[in-house]
């Protein structure tokens, strides 16, 4: 499965390229995309365990950028 969703209060280009890096080394995420411009994170995991994988990369993306909320 596949989803894009909005990211709040990520500061800079670098901060984009140092989450995705961190977020593409999770267990299940097959593919992972962190756009600075558009503010705009795309993750790609299996089917039956999206939800698990997404809430992980919630809780890294939280611990990395404090400031960054992915909106659901």
């Amino acid at each position: 499965m596949r989803k894009s969703f909005k990211l709040d209060e990520i500061d800079c280009a670098n901060c984009a390229n140092k989450l995705q890096d961190a977020l593409a080394k999770l267990d299940g995420v097959e593919k992972v995309s962190v756009n600075f411009l558009t503010q705009k994170l795309t993750l790609t995991a299996p089917d039956d365990r999206f939800d698990e994988v997404l809430d992980r990369v919630v809780k890294l993306t939280a611990d990395i950028e404090p400031d960054c909320e992915i909106l659901r």
